[in-house]
């Protein structure tokens, strides 16, 4: 058995206050560290907390960009510093800074403190107040160096994981495991949204929710494989927290996922792209029409 274990780091924000997030990050990375994880996931947007980001009072917009953070920010060289002394990769979310208006954007940490990639949200919720933001423009996949082992990993947030695209790209670019940073209730459906992802991309799935109140928790983590070596059903929950704050482990099996991706019948063994022509389509019709639609802009 290979086993990488991920840390799902489900908090509750101190919202605008980014000097006491930092420390309740380091605090619960560090608890991560000794309890042996290899990656440190945060909820999304964690240097001023989700819920501050929702604010639609006036002036509100320049609030935010006031308190976007970018690469060269004490936030974030803290927490490359971090993984280096504690030898873990860190995936921490942010605000970040941005030319035309700020990014919603997960940077991903290796245990040496360098920044493998920063990976901004693509599906922007534009029916809400995330239609401000600049939406990312791709998706990224970095083979992480982790003390268990080399892993690739790739990274969506949030409103992402309910377009099978963003998963299905990372799987094409052989992701083997999908963070998932996100600030929304997660309830039946979407935890079975990740669960089909999962699956059906044969790779496995982590996410860190903020805890109740904000978000009331149930962070989240599935392996993929979907049925024993003799065909029987198999669980691929790995973990589901509650709604408390805390540190839940997910402990991935990396060779038993590996064998499984080698044999079995889902990810790219039997699809015929030939015939998906119409998924990259520009084209919007009814009943699906909204105002508030950027892919054409």
């Amino acid at each position: 058995m290979i086993s990488l274990k991920v840390a799902l780091l489900q908090m509750l924000s101190y919202g605008v206050d980014q000097d006491a997030n930092l420390r309740k990050g380091e605090e619960f990375c560090r608890r991560a560290a000794a309890q042996g994880a290899d990656i440190a996931l945060f909820p999304e947007m964690w240097n001023i907390g989700y819920s501050f980001f929702q604010r639609r009072k006036k002036g509100a917009r320049a609030e935010w960009a006031a308190r976007a953070v970018g690469a060269q920010d004490t936030f974030v060289q803290h927490f490359q510093e971090l993984a280096r002394t504690l030898d873990i990769a860190i995936a921490l979310t942010y605000l970040e800074q941005w030319p035309a208006a700020p990014r919603n954007s997960v940077s991903l940490i290796d245990r040496h403190g360098d920044i493998r990639f920063t990976y901004a949200k693509v599906h922007t919720c534009d029916f809400d107040v995330e239609r401000y933001l600049t939406d990312g423009d791709d998706f990224y996949v970095a083979e992480l160096d982790t003390k268990s082992g080399p892993v690739k990993v790739g990274a969506m947030i949030c409103y992402d994981r309910e377009f099978p695209e963003s998963a299905r790209i990372l799987m094409l670019k052989d992701a083997e495991l999908i963070l998932v940073p996100n600030a929304c209730e997660m309830e039946a459906n979407r935890t079975g949204q990740l669960r089909t992802r999962a699956l059906e991309n044969m790779l496995g799935v982590a996410l860190a929710n903020y805890a109740a109140p904000q978000e009331k928790g149930h962070s989240v983590a599935f392996d993929g494989i979907g049925f024993t070596k003799n065909g029987a059903t198999r669980d691929t929950l790995l973990v589901e927290a509650g709604e408390a704050e805390g540190i839940y482990l997910a402990e991935f099996d990396l060779e038993r996922l590996r064998q499984w991706r080698r044999r079995e019948t889902w990810g790219n063994a039997f699809r015929k792209p030939r015939l998906y022509g119409l998924l990259t389509s520009l084209a919007v019709e009814e009943p699906f029409k909204r105002k508030e639609d950027r892919r054409n802009r």
